[in-house]
Formats: C-alpha cells, sequence, structure tokens
C-alpha cells in the first residue's frame, strides 16, 4: 500500500500545478491534479510557492481547510469513480451529477468521505463502506 508522506503529498500537488502552467507532459494522477487544482483557485497562489506549501501548518483553530488534505479527498473520489469501488459509488455520483455539476457532485461525497474517514478514526476499526455509499445515496435523493 503506498503511504506518502505529509512532504510528498504536498510535492505532489505543487509539481503537478507547476507542470500544468509550464504546459508539460503530466503524468497518470497529475493531469486529474491539476484539474482538481484548476477548479480550486483558492489554492493557486499556496500551490505556486512550494516551500510555504511544505511547512504551512493548518490548524482547526485557524478554521481554514487543509488544501491538500481537499485535493486528496477529491483524488480519492476521482479514483473510486473511475473504477467503481467501493461498488455502487459511481452509480451514486451519477445520481448526484443529475442534480448537480461536476465539483458539487464531488464536494457532495467529499462531505460523506470525511465523515466517513472521521468515524473509522474515531472509532478505531475500517471505513463502514456501506454506511459510507449510503451518505452519498441520500445527499443524491437516491436513497
Amino acid at each position: 500500500m503506498f503511504n506518502p508522506s505529509r512532504e510528498q503529498v504536498r510535492t505532489f500537488f505543487c509539481e503537478a500545478w507547476r507542470k500544468h502552467k509550464a504546459r508539460q507532459i503530466l503524468d497518470g494522477a497529475e493531469a486529474t491534479a491539476a484539474d482538481l487544482i484548476a477548479e480550486h483557485p483558492e489554492y493557486h497562489a499556496l500551490l505556486e510557492d512550494p516551500e510555504a506549501a511544505l511547512h504551512k501548518e493548518f490548524t482547526p483553530e485557524d478554521g481554514s481547510m487543509n488544501p491538500f488534505l481537499h485535493l486528496s479527498l477529491h483524488l480519492a473520489i476521482a479514483d473510486q469513480i473511475s473504477i467503481d469501488q467501493p461498488p455502487g459509488i459511481r452509480a451514486a455520483y451519477q445520481a448526484l451529477r443529475a442534480r448537480l455539476d461536476v465539483h458539487e457532485a464531488e464536494h457532495a461525497i467529499l462531505e460523506c468521505l470525511g465523515e466517513t474517514i472521521w468515524r473509522a478514526q474515531r472509532e478505531g476499526g475500517e471505513m463502514d463502506a456501506e454506511g459510507y455509499l449510503e451518505c452519498v445515496r441520500r445527499r443524491s435523493g437516491a436513497a
């Protein structure tokens, strides 16, 4: 299982954005990451300063979302939809897309994924895939 460090994740997103802006070839997940970053202009300045990005701390007390966590969740969702894992996530996403644009649909799923991860960490157990899907289905109106 791939378990990148905080620095590797941050470098990945900064480098994907740098390559995108320089019109260089993007490899694999870099293309998806660059597309996601383009949808989040509020992160551009940070990603264009890799040194600051590597050292910036994001805490609940400062009231801002960690952009690297946010983008990583988006990337995970894109991957889940592409391979329909957990099974049913693609159909749930398509149901969301019937009433929301791409970004809004991803954010609805992102909230469910974040909640599912938080619950698993709090309870010290595995992620509840069925609970996750049920949350997404409720948001789509398909539950």
